[in-house]
């Protein structure tokens, strides 16, 4: 009887060990979860408590269950921290497919390196990393992560669904506050209202969200937080490192921002004689802002320094004067200086910076830049100074901090405006080839071209930041021909006049351009711009179609053909508009000449899904158009 009920007694322990361990069991995951996913949360719990005005503390579980190689990317802990917030705990637990356990995570596991970037010159972040590099699918891994804020400036966002391909099961947010404690949140695609508690003298808010199925991620679809559900927060009341503000509304914000730089604007005697000295002579409010501008590129370097507060606060002008260096608010401050000596008023300026990095959310007043400009406000319009540039042209700023909004600082606090938008009529590209086919197919071209705004950006840095040898490598992987080499190239840049403009010339060969079939010769008049994107049908289109580059392109080439060749086939003249661009084509021999001239348009804009058909098609146009050739035949 006695070894019976040890028995039994050992039989529930095992059944419970196993139930405990199956938990995580892929087979448990809702099948429609698994359809085109390669990762699924299993469960996610982000507990944020603000505790008081300067200081909060969150807790994070997420259980991430890989279904293959390519969920290996997100399955991992990557915890930053600083002076202003620590890492408290970290747990981790790996599992197989069956939800057993494999292993757990030892404190000596966890790597803890610098996160301090190449362009800083100093600052405190740090990186907690683990990743349990298990490869037999599938498997899940759980963290725990418990954090100490020092300071409320930010609250974390809830995003369950992180990426394509990515299921979520469940997910949960909480934010416990203080009964008197104001917080904003702004929800996207999440109908409800967050349920709301009391507890003692706490408040408590939860989201929670369960089921999402995969997204696929669509050409041109608007940005992640309009396509799935996220809570973004943010305080109205906050602290940082003994400095208050409100962030209740963008003029608020402002008043704080502005307070961090006030007094900085002083500078040196001995640079306020030089800005005399560059600057009295000169009438004309715009040259004397170049005559600035160039001084300052002249005379100070980009180094970064983020340390605390000093992510936020410049270092005032006469730092940035006796060390010749700055990050962008420091550099940005020093301009404003510069400029307010000479009795001209300027906006230190919040920017989000980046390529392609245009959303932000206009109306949830909230710390969402990375980067400071400067505006000076004109009688007709306003020039902006990118500060950290040393190559730019005054009153131009390129893709990284155009056509997007950006918050405007002065005494009176923010006020949210929108940088300058360059379009098609001003991101031009003009190029001319001349060039000479002979019989075995080898062409030899001089192309002259002139590429304005956007379209010179990427090629801005390269002749200005890269060496000749290094300038000519990137011509050698840019250029779309099988097989060439450049011979001779230039470069000269325009900076006088807005948007500014760079002169490309380049000769070249390319050996087999031509197709030699018996007596005939295949010439792709189209020697240097051809279209390659195509785009794969797709009947069930879910999003909106968003297009933001708009450009255009003008080439006109002459090719010299070889003697004694006679036309066989000429394309016909294409010309297509609609409300994405237009197209316009003109092929024609003229004596011993191929005559070709090609016209393309790119228009911006929001359009329906339904229109994802006809975009398709357009791009289809124009792919085999920019590959249709001449034929000769030998007489």
């Amino acid at each position: 009887m006695k070894n019976f009920f040890l028995v039994y007694i050992f039989s529930i322990f095992s059944i419970a060990a196993c139930a405990g361990d199956g938990i995580y069991a892929v087979a448990n995951i809702p099948a429609a979860l698994l359809k085109n996913a390669d990762i699924v949360k299993r469960e996610e719990e982000i507990k944020f408590e603000i505790q008081d005005i300067g200081k909060a503390k969150e807790y994070h579980k997420y259980v991430l269950t890989v279904l293959n190689e390519n969920g290996d990317k997100q399955a991992f802990l990557e915890e930053f921290y600083d002076k202003l917030q620590s890492i408290e705990s970290i747990e981790g637990t790996l599992y197989d497919a069956n939800g057993k356990k494999i292993k757990s995570l030892k404190k000596s596991d966890i790597e803890d390196k610098s996160g301090t970037s190449d362009i800083n010159l100093a600052d405190d972040n740090r990186i907690k990393y683990h990743n349990f590099f298990y490869k037999v699918y599938p498997y899940t891994v759980e963290y725990e992560i418990e954090i100490k804020y020092n300071y409320t400036m930010f609250f974390p966002g809830w995003v369950p669904q992180e990426n394509e391909h990515y299921a979520v099961q469940e997910s949960k947010l909480s934010v416990v506050c203080p009964q008197n404690y104001q917080f904003r949140y702004k929800a996207f695609n999440y109908s409800k209202e967050p349920e709301i508690q009391s507890e003692k003298s706490n408040k408590i808010y939860t989201w929670e969200i369960k089921d999402l199925q995969p997204i696929e991620w669509e050409y041109a679809s608007p940005f992640w937080y309009q396509i799935t559900p996220v809570v973004c927060l943010g305080p109205d009341q906050f602290q940082i490192e003994g400095y208050k503000g409100d962030m209740g509304t963008w003029q608020d914000f402002g008043k704080f921002v502005y307070a961090l730089k006030q007094g900085r604007d002083e500078l040196p005697d001995d640079i306020k004689q030089k800005v005399h000295q560059m600057t009295d002579g000169l009438s004309d409010p715009k040259e004397k802002i170049r005559k600035l501008y160039e001084f300052l590129q002249q005379n100070t370097r980009y180094i970064s320094v983020q340390l605390g507060i000093g992510g936020w606060q410049p270092f005032d002008a006469k730092y940035v004067a006796s060390k010749r260096y700055g990050d962008c608010k420091a550099l940005s401050n020093y301009m404003f200086s510069l400029l307010k000596e000479v009795g001209i008023k300027s906006f230190y300026t919040l920017i989000k910076a980046g390529e392609n990095n245009h959303y932000m959310i206009s109306d949830f007043p909230s710390s969402q830049f990375n980067h400071v400009i400067l505006c000076v406000p004109l009688e007709k319009d306003s020039m902006w100074l990118e500060c950290t540039s040393q190559t730019l042209p005054a009153g131009y700023l390129s893709g990284f901090t155009s056509d997007r909004f950006a918050l405007l600082i002065d005494e009176n606090g923010g006020k949210l405006v929108r940088t300058p938008k360059y379009g098609f009529d001003e991101n031009l590209q003009l190029r001319k080839i001349n060039a000479t086919l002979n019989d075995e197919g080898n062409l030899s071209a001089s192309v002259n071209a002139n590429y304005r705004a956007l379209q010179q950006d990427d090629l801005e840095g390269v002749i200005n930041y890269l060496s000749k040898d290094k300038v000519l490598e990137y011509l050698k992987k840019n250029i779309d021909l099988p097989t060439y080499d450049i011979t001779k190239f230039d470069y000269k840049q325009e900076k006088n006049i807005l948007p500014p403009t760079i002169n490309e010339y380049i000769e070249l060969t390319a050996s087999n351009y031509a197709q030699v079939t018996g007596k005939r010769l295949f010439i792709n008049p189209n020697i240097l711009n051809r279209s390659s994107r195509k785009l794969k049908i797709d009947e069930e289109r879910k999003y909106d179609i968003e297009l933001t580059d708009e450009f255009r392109d003008i080439d006109s080439v002459e090719i010299k053909i070889p003697a004694g060749y006679q036309p066989e086939s000429v394309p016909a003249d294409m010309k297509i508009e609609n409300k994405f661009g237009k197209y316009i084509t003109s092929t024609k021999l003229m004596s011993d000449k191929i005559i070709y001239y090609r016209l393309r348009e790119q228009y911006g804009g929001k359009f329906p899904a339904s229109e994802y058909a006809n975009l398709v098609k357009y791009y289809e146009q124009l792919y085999k158009a920019d590959r249709s050739k001449v034929v000769l035949v030998k007489n």
